[in-house]
């Protein structure tokens, strides 16, 4: 089925799209970058670097972290990183409402239904 992905340009090198989104749900879900990377398969540095671009692209932070220590580490989303996840959401899913119909006709004229890859070449 066609899918629609929303993604944000916010400046040269800053974007928000689904995987960022999908990343800071997992911290909030999870309550570490690291816990989060693993269930996204993806590296604690990879993760990382992702949340820091987040927190440079915006004028202040979507998540707090605390290293190390007797317990470990963790880290927490902002009221503005829990703020970031409803607005985009919110967004995605206006977007899709009003595309709906569209995607439909894409649906129903595809040539790989069912399939699971791509319809040959001719």
């Amino acid at each position: 089925m066609p899918k629609l992905f929303l993604r944000l340009d916010l400046a040269p090198g800053h974007a928000l799209g689904p995987g960022k989104v999908g990343l800071l749900e997992k911290v909030r879900d999870l309550g570490s970058i690291s816990a989060a990377a693993r269930a996204m398969k993806m590296s604690y540095r990879r993760a990382w670097l992702l949340i820091e671009n987040l927190n440079e692209s915006f004028d202040r932070p979507v998540i707090d972290a605390s290293t190390g220590g007797l317990h470990g580490g963790g880290a927490t989303l902002t009221r503005f990183g829990l703020e970031v996840i409803e607005r985009y959401r919110a967004m995605e899913a206006m977007a899709e409402k009003s595309i709906s119909t569209h995607i439909k006709a894409f649906e129903r004229a595809s040539a790989v239904k069912g399939r699971g890859g791509r319809a040959p070449r001719s």
